[in-house]
């Protein structure tokens, strides 16, 4: 068990703290990969040979320096792969790490549903349910034939793959401070999809004041949902051409919401980030000719200006949607 993934518990419009927590995961590997809006997976192997311990042990460690240094507790799932060690993830508590042992990943795997699996969506999880494969197990042990006859020829060897234990996924060093993100919990949990969308709504209209105070554009935009129980899905989306126009960030924003296809979800938050930033001015776009494009953009001027001599609170969130 060489790979950990970690959840910081931070509160509620504290993801700002994410990269200091990320220094401290980097005291013990260069190998960390931030998984916002607050995790990380890192890669121990290097770490256990240097300080004989563990990965179980050294997520002790981390632990208590994240609850001594910051406050701030944290879950973690321990595995042979990046995969094994998100799924272990959510079956982990505070204080306990999950951990998969290499000779027990089949059977850590057999029981559970298809939808956990990272990368499995509803569609596919609907797909494989109709025909019986509702669990881990039944899908490892279906010919790989079927499944690629169910699903498709690549999306059926990775998840034969997946099912079986092959984890061949790895930490890929990256720095969240080259994003922005903005979150918006919920007062209670939130079933009503209305309101999910102003959520969204108000959370890409901050990101595109944001970026364009800073003069810069976002290539891809990261939706992340976390639910009632704790759990969370995310979707990312590179964008038709880097922007810092807030209707497409929503635009968006809302098209990877209805993508997820959520039922009556219990929704506790949305984040959204927007990555791969640039300088704006190095930015090139299509000319839409469209006056509603160009009204909206002028809008946006004014309302910039607004918050720049005025405050954020300026232009009320919402209030410049078309």
């Amino acid at each position: 068990m060489t790979i950990l993934c970690v959840r910081f518990q931070l509160p509620p419009t504290h993801e700002a703290a994410l990269p200091g927590l990320l220094g401290l995961l980097e005291e013990f590997t260069p190998v960390v990969e931030a998984l916002p809006p607050d995790g990380a997976l890192a890669d121990l192997r290097g770490a256990e040979r240097y300080f004989g311990r563990s990965a179980v042990e050294l997520a002790s460690v981390i632990r208590v320096r994240s609850l001594a240094l910051y406050g701030v507790d944290c879950v973690i799932g321990a595995g042979p792969g990046p995969m094994l060690a998100r799924i272990a993830l959510r079956a982990a508590e505070p204080g306990v790490t999950c951990a998969v042992p290499e000779d027990a990943v089949e059977e850590f795997l057999a029981g559970k549903p298809v939808a956990a699996l990272p990368g499995v969506g509803v569609a596919t999880a609907r797909t494989l349910g109709e025909y019986g494969l509702d669990t881990l197990g039944l899908v490892a042990a279906a010919p790989l034939s079927t499944l690629q006859r169910l699903v498709g020829a690549k999306t059926g060897r990775e998840l034969h793959e997946k099912a079986n234990g092959i984890d061949r996924g790895r930490v890929v060093p990256n720095a969240v401070s080259r994003s922005l993100a903005a979150e918006r919990p919920f007062d209670r949990d939130e079933l009503d999809a209305d309101r999910h969308r102003r959520a969204l709504l108000s959370a890409a209209e901050e990101l595109g004041a944001r970026l364009r105070a800073l003069d810069k554009v976002c290539g891809t935009l990261t939706l992340t949902v976390r639910y009632a129980d704790r759990s969370s899905t995310s979707r990312t989306r590179t964008l038709k051409e880097p922007t810092a126009h807030s209707a497409a960030l929503t635009k968006a924003a809302y098209g990877m919401y209805e993508a997820l296809g959520l039922q009556r979800a219990r929704v506790r938050s949305v984040t959204l980030r927007a990555e791969a930033l640039g300088p704006a001015e190095q930015a090139s776009y299509q000319l839409a000719f469209d006056p509603v494009d160009e009204k909206a953009r002028r809008i946006e001027e004014v309302a910039d200006r607004a918050r720049a001599k005025f405050g954020p609170r300026a232009v009320m969130p919402g209030t410049l949607a078309a």
